[in-house]
Order: structure tokens, then sequence, then C-alpha cells
């Protein structure tokens, strides 16, 4: 084994400096755009193995073998941001989910978010943001998000490029073209996944020329002015491939404010043979949302659309370039590469009460904060008061975030068998590096009884004592780097063992471009492990166990807002750099997972159970004042949880059902600054070890059937019951939950020829009105408008879901 490994020694390190690339593997079956087919659960790669030979003497004048001999399915899933390479899911010591194109395109939706909540058991999606296309996305507990300052918990990955973007590690999935994904793999308890995947990791994977061939046209229409269409095309002449989407939609949301534009395109130029794939990828995206966030219940009860202050609006650009490549250097040896260039820009504008305020002892002038300390300008200069007597003052606070990221990863995959057992070994390297602006302002307003905060032009300085707000313009560089490595072997034909780890260094900078108070650097350093191992106990049944651990470092924008003697508007307002720990995850689950093949289908399943435990878990506090918080490393966590699926497939129809539990704790004792009505005189609640985290449903269950009534009619449904959680805000447990809900929607399509098809959608049938977040906001900032300009007396605000809604479309293919 020796030799063999020195033998190709010099083609390996030879083969590494050539290709910064990855590409899928060559075996991916070819998709073509034709009406959907019935769903099935595939992967990425699905290889089918021969039978194996039987000793039998054939019977006399026997023709060929038959073709309808039972076959064996082997399910080839990426454990490894690389997907080009994987292994037999069986293998696999951990949960792993993979959702197809077509259970994507099942949902009828432009939101890839839809698709995972529908899909997979312990993925719950809110609307934290108050638009539909900016969700938190939550598996097991842990939370993949857009809005900055939400902690993040999971890695997320499109093409083996991590796109957590650098200033706060969020995830904006509307910048994913939903019509371009090929498939979504979500893998839990795998620390190759690098920084972030404490709970897990989300893996997108997209399409090109050579699994996509053929035109589709794909146009829908229906409820609060929704529009969409989506074009993609794709192509393979010999050994070259080419491949595109092109994706806009526009939706007038059923709130107030809460319109939304999305424009997406996506394209692939690769080349292949026999023993190597490159391919060059591009993608743009430029998005505007009005995102309406949470609102008061008091205003909800008299106006189902109404909001709380505005403006909220978020516009998100995105560009980037990735160069992939992969090469079977030997028949045991494959070499896989990434190199990419990303470039992010996002503009936020939030309407705000405010701290200014008419000075006490001199109501000319404004102060900020206590009515003693001068509010300043721009020019450091004490603001007069220029507004009326009666005006309710506000502010609009305005940032802008733009990153540059450029990474280069390289993988290296073994087949050799170790002592005459097949072995499975992979090697990789991973270097990103990014460097972000980051400014924000505060414009002085006053707010209508519309809750619209109209601005005056007058711009805050430096203000407040020891509260600080005013002009922030930030330079952070970060820099991650990783070093990973997996090895799968077989014990036996049953038994396999898989052990590595990752090793991960952090490097963050932090340049303040006004002052010095957010100058900063700071680096993290750990290597988690990996060990487990699956048992297939008959050739339709596996158990599975296995432990690991995650890291995650403190953002920049953490970083610069971690000073409780200096609280910020979160996401905002930046004033001091103290240090946080890294947050450190140690993961255990085990389960079963099997197939059965019936008389009426195939029958597909899976148990597990797991426990997470955060150390040194950072959490964003509020302060007294409304708006202000900082983040702060609040010990240790727990989330444990059952997951159950179960899926019956046929030619004609297909049933699913999932259940999720979670349960999510504190696992110390603390004292946290909250707007709770149950807070005490100085604003804090006391939360005791065993206490339930905030904003996480104890259980999840979800049910879905597709029947064809016809070879050209389709028809099915879905549903979604979610339990009640705690509102942000309530982690002592004290005050009264936010209800659970139950979802059910229905979706019909028709053939109307080989190439045209119509469909039509019917979300929240029964038209529920429920929320999925809720938090408490400072009932003395504003006026009740609604209700006289009385005063608030309800702390409960919360994000109202989407209403019954209808969609219908056309799907042309060619």
């Amino acid at each position: 084994m020796g030799r063999r490994l020195i033998n190709v020694r010099s083609v390996w390190l030879a083969s590494v400096c050539i290709f910064a690339a990855t590409g899928r593997a060559a075996a991916q079956e070819v998709e073509s755009p034709k009406p959907e087919a019935p769903s099935t659960v595939l992967p990425a790669v699905t290889v089918v193995a021969p039978p194996k030979p039987v000793a039998a003497r054939p019977a006399p004048g026997a023709g060929p073998a038959r073709s309808d001999i039972p076959q064996t399915r082997l399910t080839v899933v990426a454990t490894t941001p690389l997907a080009g390479t994987g292994i037999d899911a069986d293998k696999v010591p951990a949960s792993v989910t993979t959702i197809s194109s077509s259970e994507i395109a099942r949902t009828q939706s432009a939101n890839v978010t839809d698709t995972l909540q529908q899909r997979v058991p312990g993925i719950v999606v809110n609307e934290v943001a108050g638009n539909p296309f900016q969700p938190d996305v939550q598996f097991r507990g842990f939370v993949a998000s857009p809005v900055s300052g939400t902690p993040q918990g999971l890695a997320v990955y499109q093409n083996g490029v991590r796109i957590n973007e650098a200033f706060g590690d969020t995830v904006n999935w509307d910048l994913i073209p939903t019509a371009a994904i090929r498939s979504l793999g979500v893998v839990a308890n795998n620390p190759a996944f690098g920084l972030n995947a404490l709970g897990g990791a989300i893996n997108v994977q997209m399409k090109n020329g050579f699994n996509y061939q053929g035109a589709e046209i794909d146009t829908m229409g229906g409820s609060f002015g929704r529009v969409q269409s989506s074009l993609q095309w794709g192509k393979q002449v010999d050994n070259f491939a080419v491949y595109g989407a092109l994706e806009g939609l526009h939706d007038d949301g059923f709130r107030n404010f809460s319109a939304s534009n999305v424009r997406r395109f996506y394209g692939d130029i690769g080349a292949k043979n026999d023993q190597a794939e490159f391919h060059v990828n591009v993608g743009v995206a430029d998005n505007d949302f009005g995102a309406a966030a949470t609102v008061p219940v008091e205003l909800l009860q008299q106006y189902y659309g109404a909001t709380y202050t505005t403006p909220q609006t978020s516009e998100n650009r995105v560009g980037y370039v990735n160069m992939t490549g992969k090469v079977e250097a030997t028949p045991s040896w494959t070499i896989e590469g990434v190199g990419h260039v990303r470039i992010f820009d996002q503009k936020t504008q939030d309407g705000n009460p405010t701290g200014t305020q008419p000075c006490t002892a001199d109501s000319t002038h404004l102060c900020y904060g206590d009515g003693s300390a001068p509010a300043f300008g721009l020019d450091g200069i004490q603001l007069p008061n220029t507004f009326g007597p009666n005006a309710i003052l506000g502010e609009n606070d305005r940032t802008s975030t733009h990153s540059t990221t450029t990474g280069l990863s390289l993988q290296a995959t073994n087949t050799d068998p170790l002592f005459g057992h097949n072995n499975h070994f992979v090697v990789g390297a991973s270097l990103d590096y990014s460097v972000t602006h980051f400014s924000a302002s505060a414009e002085l307003g006053t707010i209508g009884s519309d809750y619209v905060v109209s601005g005056s032009g007058i711009f805050l300085g430096q203000s407040g004592n020891p509260i600080s707000i005013g002009p922030v313009s930030l330079r952070a560089t970060n820099q991650y780097t990783g070093l990973y490595a997996l090895d799968t072997f077989d014990v036996t034909n049953a038994f396999s063992i898989t052990g590595g780890g990752r090793f991960n260094v952090a490097n963050i900078d932090l340049q303040d471009q006004i002052g010095t108070s957010l100058n900063g650097s700071d680096t993290y350093t750990r290597f988690n492990p990996i060990i487990g191992g699956t048992y297939k106990i008959t050739p339709g049944l596996t158990a599975y166990a296995g432990y690991s651990e995650a890291n995650r470092a403190p953002t920049p924008l953490e970083l610069g807002c971690a000073n409780p003697a200096q609280p910020c508007v979160i996401a905002a307002f930046l004033v001091s750099d103290p240090p946080l720990k890294q947050v450190v995850s140690h993961t255990v689950e085990a389960g079963l997972r099997g197939t059965r093949d019936l008389n009426i289908g195939t029958l597909g399943w899976k148990l597990g159970v797991y426990r997470a435990d955060n150390t040194d878990d950072i959490l964003a506090i509020p302060s007294q004042v409304q708006g202000f918080g900082y983040f702060q490393n609040i010990g240790s966590t727990r989330r444990q949880g059952i997951e159950a699926e179960a899926n019956l497939k046929s030619s004609t129809f297909e049933v699913y059902a999932t259940y999720a539990f979670v349960d999510a704790r504190f696992l110390d004792a603390l004292t946290l600054g909250s707007n709770s009505p149950f807070a005490d005189a100085n604003g804090n609640i006391f939360v005791q070890p065993g206490d339930q985290i905030p904003a996480i449903p104890r259980h999840r269950v979800k049910a879905g059937i597709d029947y064809f009534a016809t070879e050209k009619l389709k028809i099915g449904g879905d549903m979604l019951l979610v339990s009640s959680q705690y509102f942000v805000g309530d982690a002592s447990n004290q005050a009264p939950k936010l209800p659970g809900y139950a979802v059910f929607n229905v979706h019909g399509s028709y053939d109307i020829s080989k190439n045209v098809q119509i469909y039509a959608r019917v979300d929240n049938v029964f038209d529920n009105h429920y929320s999925t977040y809720g938090t408490f906001f400072d009932i003395a900032a504003l006026p009740n408008f609604a209700n006289g300009g009385a005063a608030f007396t309800d702390a409960r605000s919360v994000s109202p879901a989407r209403p019954r809604a209808f969609y219908a479309g056309m799907k042309v293919t060619f």
C-alpha cells in the first residue's frame, strides 16, 4: 500500500498545481426539461450496480438474460463541500437528506426555502424580516438567516463555495436562482464543512449543460400582485456544454410596504473527457425588498397587513465567478478544486423610534438618551431643535455593506483498498479572504400616524453617554483557512467506520475609518474531530452512530458590538471591539434508515436521535434603550431531539410524512436584558438552567401526497403543523407562548401536450391567520395611532404569515 501511494505522489502533486477547481461527477444522470414525473428522493449521483451472478444452469431454450432482474441501487452523497465525489449514503454515520430538482419543482415556488421546509424533517422557516424571500431557515434549532445580528449556526455552500457572507455570516437565500438548482443536500454532524456548521450544512449543487439539455419557460401569477417567470436552457455538443437560467419576480406583498422584486441569472460553460471535467460558472442577482419586520399585536388586530415603523427596505446585489475542475489522476486518485470571486453589496434602510429628544433644560436644543447628553451633528456641534412642539421624532438608520471574497479549495480522493478492505480517503484544504467596507448613518425625522419616518436631512454625529450613535465607517478583513481529512473504512461488507476532522483558522481584523474604538484583531483556531460507524443489518436496513465537533468564530459585526457598557443599534452602529469567545458544538447522534420494495411501491424511512451541546454560545442581548443591544457569550446551551421520516413511491403516487422534536435549552443561569413585561425594574430577566431557548418550536409535523389521476392530470397537497414557541426576549419562559399553527396547501397540474403544462396551487387553503416569529417591543416608544394615540398595553410584536393565496401558471419545454 505504501509503495502504491509513493508511485502516484508525483502525479498527485502535479495535478494539485494545475487545478484550482472542481466539477460534478460525469456519472450524473442527464435531466431533460419534461413535464413532472413522479417525485423521487435522489441525491446528486445515483449508481445502479449490476446484480450478482447466480450459479444456475440456464433452462433449455432460454433466451438472453432478462433486464428486469432486481438491481441494487447505490445512492452516493457528498460528505465534503466539493461534491464531485462521494460515498454510499449507507456509510454516512449521520443524518443526510438530499432533495432532487423534481422535488424543488413540485413546490412551484421561486423560494428554495419552501422546498427545504417541506422536505426536511428538522427544518422550519420563519419570516423574522416580514418578507417571504428573506426568511430564517432553522435546522435542529440552528439558524441560517439573512438578518444581521442573528447567531448563524449553519454553513451553506453553492457548488463548493461557502456563501455565508463575510461580515455577519448571513445567508441571503434570495440570491440563489431556484430554477438552476440540481440538488440540495442537508448534512448533519460533519465538521468538514468548516465554520458555522454547528448544526450542519446545506449543500446546493447547480445544473450544467451536461446534466440538463433543452429549454423551459415557466410563467406564473396570482395573489398579491405576484408575477414571476423563469427561462432555462442547456445544450451539449460533443465534449462541451452550456447552461443558463434567468428568473424574474414581482410581488406586492400582503402587508403595507412589503413589495419584492427579484432578478437572478446563472450560467455555466463546461468541458470534459473521460478523465477530466472543467466548468466556469457565473451568477448575478439584483433584488430589493420591503422587509416589513414584526408588528405589535394591537395593530395586527386592527388590520392584518399592518406595519410598525417604516421604511424597512433591503437591496441585495451579488456577482460571482467560479472556476471548477475535476481530474482522475489515476484510477484510484481524483483531484478536485474550485477558485472563486464573489462581490456582495447590500444597502438597508430602517425606520425606528429615536433616543433624540428636546433637552430637558433647554428645549431649543436636542439631547440624546437621557435628556441631558447633547445630540451632536456631523460637525460635532449640538443640534438645534428645529422640529415642531408636537412632533414625534424618529430616525432612518441606513447601512451599506460591500464585501469582496476570493477563495481557493483543493481536494484529493483516494479509493485504494486498505489491508484488503474497501477504503475511501479524502483530504482537502480551503482558503477564503474577504474585505468588507461597512458604513452606517442615522438621519433624524418625524413619525406620522402611519408610522412612516419622514427624513429631515439632519444626520446625527457621535452622541450619547455611554450609549453612542452616529456615523460608522469600518474596514473588516476575514481570512478563513481550513484543512480537513475524512476516511471511511469497510471493516466488513456490512460494517464501516469513519474518522477524521478539520482544523480551522479564522483571522479577523477591524480597522475603524473614523476613530480608533473599533480597531481590533482576533485569531481563532480549533481542530474539530469526527468519529462514527454504520452497520448494514440487512440489505434494506442500516444503523448509524457518530460524534463530531464544530465551531464558529465571532463575526466582525459581533466583535464590533460586544460591550455591555456601550450597546449599539444591532447591525448598524458599532461602537467598540471587546473580545468574544468562539462557539463550539459537540454533537452525538444515532439512528436507523431503510428501504423496502412493497407491492404498491417503494418504502423509504429514517429514524434518528441527536444531542448538540454548545459552549460559549453567543446571543444578541437587548439593552434598556429601545433598539439597542450587544453580543455576549452566554455559556452553554443544548439542542436535542428526534427525527422521523417515511415515504412511499410508485409510478402513480407518492406519499411522505415527517416528524421532528427539538428540545432547546439554556444550561447556565443568566441575567439578560429584555423588553419582556416580566422584566424587573432594571429591564432584566433571570434565566435558570433548563429554560427553553425562545423561537424554537418543539414539534414539527409534515405530510404530503401527489397522485397521477390520469397520465396527464396530477393532483396533490401538503400540510405543516408547528407547535408553540416562546417569544424572543422571554428566555426566562414566563410569558405565554406564541401559538402554534397548521397550514394546508393543494396543487395540481395538467399536461396539455408533451411540451405544455398548466398548473395551479392554493397556499393556506383554510386562510389561517398565524405568526411564525414573535418578540417584545418598548410599548412606551410610540403611541398607538390605531387607537387614537393611546399608549400601547401589549408588548408582543409578531411576524404574520401570508393568508390564503391562489397562483396559476404555464410551463413550456422545447
